[in-house]
């Protein structure tokens, strides 16, 4: 059998030697050495054994050959099967799903380690081609680990799209817990159960699906991903959809709700029962719609009209349109309404109500009532007795006061609300006038001061501050003056209402048209009364 050579020269300072693989072994041949490295020169010899994977060597043969130096071949590994020399071998072991590639290095012996180009060509010719752990196969080249599985290849799993969702800008699950207070009694009239939004307010934001990003095993398959799901917009009643479809947007002012998976707004808000602790007190942008009774000590407050299908107790109702109330008001000296529009009630009683244009019932008794335009009683009773009720332009009834001479106060011909704003500003304009009395007196006193010396930092500051506020006060009262002259001009054009009485007039009645007053001492049936200059007529009866 021929011999297997494999020679590999070694030299530096201290010793050069070879090593020849043969078939039979491995031998050693040194042609220099220094005998005082001795111990150096032996474990470097070995090391180059231990990296061939070689490790049956006779170490006092090595020892002995170098101390003789004699360039000859000594013999310093015998193999146990003569003839026989195996290279470092490698598998590769794949996943089932192909996501992961191992490599298992085998043991040389007494041939060569697989290197970093070996196993990636190795990994090449079992389709290995994705994912290939570059620095893991570079250790292996310099660090062999034999017999074990490595890591050396790993896929890239697919990532499934994101699903679309609707984040919402309202409460979904508002907190209707009663709120104790202070003194430890427990508030169950504010519950806050309405979320009101306005026109033009965003009420929810879609957010898109995202795409998938396929994967690919370490054989370069690619792994299909799922996309993400469109999802449901939930568009209910007045509600839009954004240019960019991206959100909800609320086309009306109301009531948010979320009902059966869809996001709508409500103009009315209906209470299908009482206003009670139950519901607590309400307060709502639109219309609100009550099928019960308002119970004593509650108040509803609507931007639109309030409809009342029961009875109004001792509550306090203000609506920026009209309120309707079915069966009728009965204040118990509490109740008060205020109507951006007219009232209307079956009656009213012990009751303070303020519309700003109408007031219609069949009835009303010990009340305080007023209104921009027209008091009308009409129906069976068509009774108004007792308290005062104050018009704009007119009062018509079956019967004013009682028979009994109850005290019942009625005036025609001016808009009590002009002139209560009227009387508001004649007192805001005499406490102006009193502050800039004041607020001059200082000036001219803090002026005179100044005349003799300079003044002190405070004083100083003080004369500034006085003139700033002596000219907002004049600015003030040039606007409040104006806003007197228009509503005295107003007011002077219609003081011309009329009171229109179809059965009883009683006395006990004072009757006030403009700045005209009378009080009625006799019955009066089926008449008018009417301002004429400086008098009130009584004139036949006309609607």
């Amino acid at each position: 059998m021929p011999e297997h050579t494999s020679n590999n020269f070694f030299s530096d300072n201290k010793a050069t030697y070879s090593l020849d693989f043969k078939d039979d072994g491995v031998y050693l041949t040194v042609f220099n050495s220094q005998k005082s490295e001795l111990s150096a020169e032996v474990n470097e010899i070995i090391s180059k054994l231990l990296y061939k994977g070689i490790k049956n060597y006779e170490r006092e043969v090595i020892i002995d050959a170098i101390k003789s130096s004699n360039s000859k071949p000594v013999k310093i590994v015998t193999y146990e099967k003569p003839g026989i020399i195996r290279d470092a071998t490698a598998k590769i072991i794949l996943s089932l799903d192909k996501m992961q590639a191992f490599v298992v290095l085998s043991r040389p012996e007494g041939g060569k380690p697989l290197g970093e180009d070996d196993l990636l060509k190795l990994l090449s010719s079992e389709g290995v081609v994705h994912g290939i752990k570059k620095e893991v196969i570079q250790d292996l080249g310099q660090n062999p680990v034999y017999d074990t599985n490595v890591l050396v290849a790993e896929g890239d799993p697919p990532v499934n799209g994101r699903d679309g969702k609707v984040i919402f800008h309202f409460d979904l699950n508002r907190n209707y817990t009663p709120i104790i207070l202070e003194d430890g009694n427990v508030d169950f009239r504010n519950l806050n159960i309405i979320e009101t939004v306005t026109k033009g307010q965003k009420l929810c934001t879609i957010v898109p699906p995202t795409e998938g990003i396929p994967g690919k095993t370490v054989t370069g398959n690619t792994l299909k991903a799922l996309n993400g799901k469109k999802v449901k917009i939930p568009k209910g009643k007045n509600v839009e959809l954004s240019e960019d479809e991206l959100s909800l947007i609320a086309s009306i002012d109301g009531q948010v709700q979320y009902l059966d998976g869809k996001v709508s707004v409500f103009a009315t808000y209906e209470v299908p029962a009482d206003v009670d602790n139950s519901t607590g007190n309400i307060k709502f942008i639109g219309n609100v719609v009550v099928r019960g009774n308002v119970l004593s000590g509650f108040e509803i407050e609507a931007g639109g009209f309030v409809e009342v299908w029961g009875v109004v107790e001792g509550a306090v109702i203000k609506a920026g349109a009209d309120i309707i109330i079915r069966r009728g008001v009965h204040g118990l000296g509490k109740g008060y309404l205020e109507a951006g529009g007219d009232v209307v009630s079956t009656y009213i009683e012990n009751s303070t109500v303020n519309a700003r244009n109408n007031i219609k019932a069949d009835a009303i008794m010990h009340s305080q009532v007023r209104c921009g335009n027209r008091i009308e009683l009409s129906g069976r009773k068509g009774l108004l007795v007792g308290g005062s009720a104050k018009a704009g332009k007119a009062i018509s009834a079956k019967v004013i006061g009682s028979i009994m001479a109850t005290a019942t106060e009625i005036e025609v011909g001016m808009d009590p609300n002009l002139k209560e704003r009227y009387k508001a500003l004649r007192d805001e304009s005499a406490q102006i006038q009193s502050d800039l009395k004041k607020t001059s007196q200082v000036i001219e006193l803090l002026q005179k001061l100044q005349g003799i010396g300079p003044l002190p930092p405070e004083k100083s500051e003080m004369l500034s501050k006085s003139i700033r506020t002596r000219i907002f006060l004049n600015s003030r009262l040039n606007v409040i003056k104006s806003e007197i002259a228009e509503i005295e001009e107003k007011m002077q054009e219609e003081a011309r209402g009329t009171i229109s009485v179809y059965n009883f007039l009683y006395p006990g009645t004072s009757v006030t048209i403009g700045s005209c007053k009378m009080f009625v001492k006799e019955n009066l049936q089926f008449c008018t009364l009417y301002r004429d200059g400086a008098d009130i007529r009584i004139g036949p009866y006309r609607k």
